[in-house]
């Protein structure tokens, strides 16, 4: 028996990339822009009211169009956040979405901060703390 008929033949199919879900948040006001930025995250991270079911981890693209900015900010982000439905002391259901470490990232992290300025350090209470 040669070495060749006792070996089993295997061939492995990759998994079919699964495609980011899109979602589009629009913030005109500098209260809504407060009460959505999540400053504690490392890179800086947003609230999204949605009832759609995600997991934290999900892999995200958000179109963000903030202010009085002149294009939209195309961030592709991971879900570090969960809101169910019905959550307690009556919070809005929701995702956040952590802002990836790259120039995006950086440049809507600075942007928000810009536009919130001496806001970031009240303790007014938010969609996530």
């Amino acid at each position: 028996m040669s070495e060749q008929q006792g070996e089993v033949a295997t061939q492995t199919t990759p998994a079919p990339a699964v495609r980011p879900s899109v979602l589009s948040l629009a913030i005109r006001e500098r209260s809504a822009l407060y009460s959505a930025y999540m400053p504690f995250l490392k890179n800086g991270g947003i609230f999204v009211p949605t009832s759609r079911p995600f997991k934290i981890g999900d892999e995200v693209f958000l179109l963000l169009d903030l202010m009085d900015e002149p294009a939209k900010f195309q961030i592709a982000g991971t879900i570090v956040w969960v809101t169910p439905a019905g959550a307690s002391h009556g919070k809005v259901q929701g995702i956040g979405i952590h802002f990836p470490e790259d120039e995006t990232g950086t440049r809507v992290r600075l942007t928000i901060e810009k536009h919130l300025g001496s806001a970031l350090t009240s303790s007014r209470p938010t969609h996530t703390l």
